[in-house]
């Protein structure tokens, strides 16, 4: 392994520490009652996304918590390098965010065309006026329904929103983001409310608390009930995932225990990485999917964080020797998928070498001499290709992706949505 190389795992290593992590904690804190300050939460507001307005709706009960205060920052939709295939992610977006408000029973205006551009406009006078009043907090949500069902009445006399929407665009760069919907405190990142039990629960530990439970959003767990086990013989469950993708990582054992509990077969559907399908990746974007990934990992109690990472050769290799495991069985193709994944996100072994693969190869159960010969073999990328379609017929881009019937999702952290069709068809069945 090259000394570059060696620098980067430990780098990583250091960046998804949780006793780093817990001790820049403590300093944060320790600073902020020197100071006598409040626990200040800087929330960035996109009027255009519809994860905006599901996270308004929550910041009432996090500004009723002791000594929280919400700093508001209104921020224009994400840069180009941000948001690659710009009019999927927007149609995705608000598909799943009228899906997430449904999970979580919060009323939402019809989301189902794009915001138009006058209501949003006029929404942002809205937003820039409440925030000039000190009104933020309480008025958010309704503005931005308000904006959502086609209003475009704007306020007269009211604040022009350009200069907050210039310095909220400033602030979240300096700070490491890229998107709406986020909220920011102590140095660390929560997207939208499928992160926000994650600032809740460290403002339970700083005796930060407020009325009601906590978290408002729990973090989705597999329900598997033992009624419907073995009920969906004979149906299939797409998991579309890439080698260089942490989140299909941590996705795995969880897809594995939702096929295997219903008894339906997971059809492992593997893509190249976004970066060598020409959709950049750029430092912001990779720094915060790696400490969310170490949080997610950490909840599901796999080991994450010491990166070897297998862009290029390694990936490739990889591939040719999951197609090649797969065509000796599913079990087979499975094994080797974490053994990758786990050896390259959490064990720091690099793929390029020859003996980092053989170590992948051999704990999967794989022969390496047949597993090295399928390694010239490159029938793999026109499977690759013909996933990647597949997938993009869905109106899906990004990985991993799953696919159950008609029910179709980006995310790991939307197995629920996936398990609530399953759940139907097994009843049904």
């Amino acid at each position: 392994m090259t000394l570059k190389k060696r620098i980067a795992i430990t780098v990583a290593g250091l960046m998804t520490s949780e006793r780093l992590a817990a001790r820049r904690r403590r300093w944060h804190e320790l600073a902020r009652r020197l100071k006598r300050r409040p626990h200040v939460v800087h929330y960035f507001h996109e009027i255009q996304d519809p994860y905006s307005l599901l996270a308004a709706l929550a910041l009432p009960a996090l500004a009723a918590r002791r000594g929280v205060v919400i700093e508001p920052h209104l921020v224009p939709p994400p840069p180009a390098w941000a948001a690659p295939e710009r009019a999927l992610l927007e149609a995705y977006g608000r598909r799943d965010a009228a899906a997430l408000a449904g999970h979580y029973g919060l009323a939402v205006p019809d989301l189902t065309a794009p915001l138009d551009p006058a209501a949003a406009a006029a929404g942002n006078i809205g937003l820039a006026t409440a925030i000039a009043q000190g009104r933020f907090v309480e008025n958010v949500a309704a503005i931005t329904a308000a904006a959502w069902a086609g209003e475009t009445l704007g306020v007269v006399g009211g604040a022009d929103p350009a200069p907050l929407l210039v310095a909220g665009a400033k602030l979240r760069d300096e700070l490491g983001h890229y998107l709406g919907a986020t909220f920011h405190y102590g140095g660390e990142w929560y997207w939208g409310i499928d992160r926000l039990h994650y600032l809740e629960s460290r403002l339970d530990q700083l005796d930060a608390r407020g009325p009601g439970p906590s978290p408002h959003y729990p973090r989705p767990r597999l329900r598997l009930p033992e009624t419907l086990r073995g009920r969906l013989a004979g149906r299939e469950l797409e998991l579309f995932f890439s080698f260089r993708s942490p989140y299909s990582y941590i996705v795995l054992p969880r897809a594995f225990a939702l096929a295997d509990h219903y008894g339906a077969r997971l059809r492992l559907r593997f893509v190249l990485p976004m970066v060598t399908r020409g959709l950049p990746v750029p430092l912001a974007k990779r720094l915060y999917i790696v400490r969310d990934t170490k949080r997610e990992a950490s909840s599901e109690g796999l080991p994450f964080g010491r990166i070897a990472d297998p862009l290029g050769r390694p990936v490739e290799r990889g591939l040719a020797v999951l197609a090649h495991a797969l065509s000796l069985g599913d079990d087979k193709g499975r094994a080797f998928a974490l053994s990758f994944l786990q050896g390259v996100f959490a064990e720091g072994i690099d793929a390029g070498e020859d003996a980092g693969l053989r170590q992948l190869i051999e704990r999967a159960g794989l022969d390496a001499g047949p597993a090295f010969t399928a390694v010239a073999d490159p029938a793999w990328r026109a499977t690759a290709e013909e996933n990647r379609m597949a997938m993009v017929g869905e109106g899906l881009w990004g990985v991993p992706s799953l696919r159950f019937g008609t029910i179709s999702t980006w995310g790991q952290d939307r197995l629920w949505l996936i398990e609530d069709a399953m759940i139907k068809a097994a009843e049904s069945a």
